[in-house]
């Protein structure tokens, strides 16, 4: 039939084999003869067995002639028009007839293979090639909607099966495919920049962002559950109907995945060697969908915009950008622990349909998941959005669950991205500025830390695990890095810490105090780089100098690093010290590095705490009559007696320092770019490098906003990239 597959002759396709059926069907579809819906041509292609095994090259072959006749063919919206009626009668049938599940698997192949075409090769900015509209011609359906778009019509059908057909033997692989689409239909948010505008066009997520509030619900509800209940692949594909010999189906489906790409995965990536399920692709693409979702920002146009004209080429600024609201986003901020009643704590029925989860089922899996970078933003999205799970995490007592996969992700930093880093410092930072939080995970024990090399912890309080994890991420950013937010939101987190610190283990309490003596050095250093230039004749410089740019704004920048620590010392001493003998011990052993600034102007108030502990706990020792010499032992017993005795007698009190997290006003520019590049690395889909704008591709997906390079130098990430952390003093 040579190279492209060519319009066939109806003519004696009954009398043809199986595969010479589907290639004269697929050769009809994209030829240049255009079948009315009505036609029986649809029924024979999607019920026929579509198993080719087509090269990549006839694919992209076959998507180039189907783009070419499409616009006057309009068989894109056709077959998408037949998906939508298949996945409608799947929802109304009380079981899916095997028959039904073969035309929509069909009909989702095949629109699947040419969608992801048009899209990728897109020309104009509305994707008007996609011609998703009958002729005029052609007599509408009666089962149209008034004013129902074709990409409406197609979401409400795949929204509604996703949301109200359970995933079971005979579903699971609809279940699969239909996400995957959903991914493809997504895919135009990669198609433009970075900052969402008024003139973006995205039709099949904006169809999915007007529907009922009832089918959100139910949707957002099923794919969290499908991500708590990490259904596998059937094992036994003898009874998956699909996989029978009389209903082998799938077009293109054993094609190489260049062209297909992810959505006509082999039956042999969801079952091992072993006959077991080692993933659930489902419970993957279920979380990818979802993140999507809840993070798309529709820009609408405001008074501003309109009075300007449609002629401006001017730059929408940021604070006259409108967003609609997320129909999603909100579901998700609004869901409830299945385990309580629809009253608030004000014991007001709740208004219009909730998602409903096991709370408990949630915090589990998230938990036995956060290695992988999506179910931290996920993690992060319901702590920062929906205030009952939060709640629910704070009450918890193995807040461990949670809490270990993250410090495990701090400490191997170097081996993680730079976005990972900020998710899970922010999630921290906002547990933090709960008091129970912050009292609770110094009761809770752990026998052993075996991912921490450095030494060997046992029998460590979580609080003290996380100071000390905390520290090292700091000193680590210090050495390699030097990221101002990083620095801040650590200490940020200490310092809503420290008023609630309960028996500090010795290593974290020495790690305190050395934290203050590694920013005293680098302040000083930079003190003096500063006196120095400022001494220096106009237009004199050293190279070896090497000075920074502007020492005076990074001299102010250590300067309320090192007023923090400070701050934190304070709290821990004025609030907690006859609880915290490991504290006094280590400012006592370390006492001389508090000296150099006894007597500076930014220090002196916030080191007078610390001298009058030391003069309390010195005089002490003096008093001591000891033969021999002081041993760590005989030092911490005096401590630990003395600290029965101490009133607090000459302490300065200070206001505490409470920090919170807000999310800046336009998160979008950086969440809608992350999530998906979180998609493209973490999972089977990919697009073509080369239409991306919605950031840069000039390195490999899983390289990119790397946390450091192999040389150790940060690669180009820009932190953030718009997601400003304001971290606030609340006094």
């Amino acid at each position: 039939m040579g190279g492209v597959p060519s319009t066939p002759r109806w003519g004696g396709a009954a009398e043809m084999r199986p595969a010479e059926t589907a290639e004269y069907l697929i050769g009809a579809l994209v030829g240049e003869k255009s079948y009315p819906l009505a036609s029986d041509y649809w029924q024979k292609l999607l019920e026929s067995p579509l198993h080719l095994r087509w090269p990549a090259h006839r694919v992209l072959q076959a998507s180039q002639l189907f783009a070419q006749n499409n616009c006057k063919t309009r068989h894109l919206a056709k077959i998408l028009v037949h998906l939508a009626w298949c996945l409608q009668e799947c929802v109304s049938a009380s079981g899916v007839p095997s028959a039904t599940l073969v035309r929509a698997l069909n009909a989702l192949y095949i629109s699947s293979v040419f969608l992801k075409y048009f899209i990728e090769n897109a020309k104009s900015d509305h994707f008007e090639e996609l011609h998703l509209s009958l002729d005029e011609n052609e007599a509408k359906p009666t089962s149209f909607s008034k004013d129902q778009t074709i990409e409406q019509l197609v979401m409400h059908s795949v929204l509604s099966f996703l949301g109200k057909v359970d995933v079971s033997t005979n579903t699971y692989l609809l279940h699969h495919e239909l996400l995957n689409f959903m991914l493809i239909a997504m895919s135009t948010q990669l198609l433009s920049g970075p900052s969402p505008g008024p003139d973006d066009s995205h039709p099949f997520i904006d169809a999915m962002m007007v529907q009922e509030s009832s089918l959100v619900s139910l949707v957002v509800s099923k794919l969290l559950l499908n991500y708590i209940r990490r259904p596998n692949f059937p094992i036994d594909s003898s009874s998956y109907s699909i996989f029978s010999e009389v209903n082998q189906t799938g077009v293109l489906q054993r094609v190489g995945s260049a062209a297909a790409n992810f959505v006509l995965l082999p039956f042999n990536l969801f079952v091992g060697s072993t006959g077991e399920a080692t993933r659930s692709p489902l419970a993957e693409n279920s979380l990818n969908v979802l993140l999507i979702l809840i993070h798309y920002r529709k820009c609408i146009e405001t008074d501003y915009v309109k009075d300007r004209g449609d002629h401006s080429s001017e730059p929408l600024p940021k604070e006259d950008a409108g967003f609609s609201e997320n129909p999603y986003c909100k579901a998700l901020e609004n869901a409830q622990d299945i385990e309580f009643d629809r009253l608030d704590v004000e014991g007001n029925v709740q208004n219009g349909p909730l998602v409903r989860l096991p709370f408990a089922s949630l915090f589990d899996t998230l938990g036995l998941y956060l290695a992988d970078e999506r179910s931290i933003l996920l993690l992060y999205s319901m702590v920062q959005g929906n205030s009952a799970f939060l709640e629910y995490v704070l009450v918890r007592t193995d807040l461990d669950t949670l809490l270990m996969p993250m410090l495990e992700t701090l400490y191997n930093a170097s081996r993680r991205t730079s976005n990972q880093i900020y998710m899970v410092l922010i999630i921290l930072l906002i547990l933090s500025q709960d008091s129970s939080f912050n009292a609770s995970i110094h009761k809770l024990m752990l026998p052993n830390v075996p991912w921490y090399q450095e030494r060997l912890l046992h029998q460590t309080s979580l609080g003290s695990l996380m100071v000390i994890i905390l520290i090292r991420t700091v000193k680590y950013n210090l050495s390699k890095l030097r990221d101002v937010y990083l620095h801040t939101n650590c200490l940020a987190t200490l310092a809503n810490m420290a008023p609630h610190v309960h028996r500090l283990s010795a290593y974290a309490s020495q790690r305190l105090v050395s934290l203050f003596d590694m920013l005293a050095r680098k302040y000083n250093k930079l003190a003096e780089m500063s006196n120095n230039k400022m001494h220096m004749p106009n237009g004199e410089s050293r190279e070896e100098d090497n000075l920074p740019e502007d020492t005076t704004a990074e001299l102010h920048i250590y300067t309320d690093f090192l007023r923090i620590v400070l701050e934190i010392l304070n709290a821990i001493l004025t609030y907690t010290l006859p609880r915290n003998p490991e504290v006094v011990y280590a400012i006592m052993h370390r006492q001389e590095v508090f000296q150099p600034f006894r007597n500076h102007p930014r220090f002196n108030e916030l080191l007078e705490n610390i001298f009058t502990v030391l003069d309390f706990f010195n005089s002490r020792m003096d008093a001591q009559k000891m033969d021999g010499e002081w041993s760590v032992e005989k030092v911490l017993q005096v401590i630990v007696i003395n600290c029965r005795s101490w009133r607090g007698e000459g302490m300065k009190m200070f206001t505490q320092l409470r920090f919170t997290y807000e999310q800046e006003s336009h998160p979008e520019e950086f969440f809608i770019p992350y999530v998906w590049q979180l998609v493209l690395s973490c999972s089977s889909f990919s697009f073509n490098p080369n239409s991306i704008n919605l950031f840069p591709v000039d390195l490999p997906l899983e390289k990119q906003d790397s946390f450091v390079g192999e040389d150790g130098q940060k690669l180009q990430s820009g932190g953030l990239n718009g997601l400003e952390q304001q971290v606030d003093v609340l006094v």
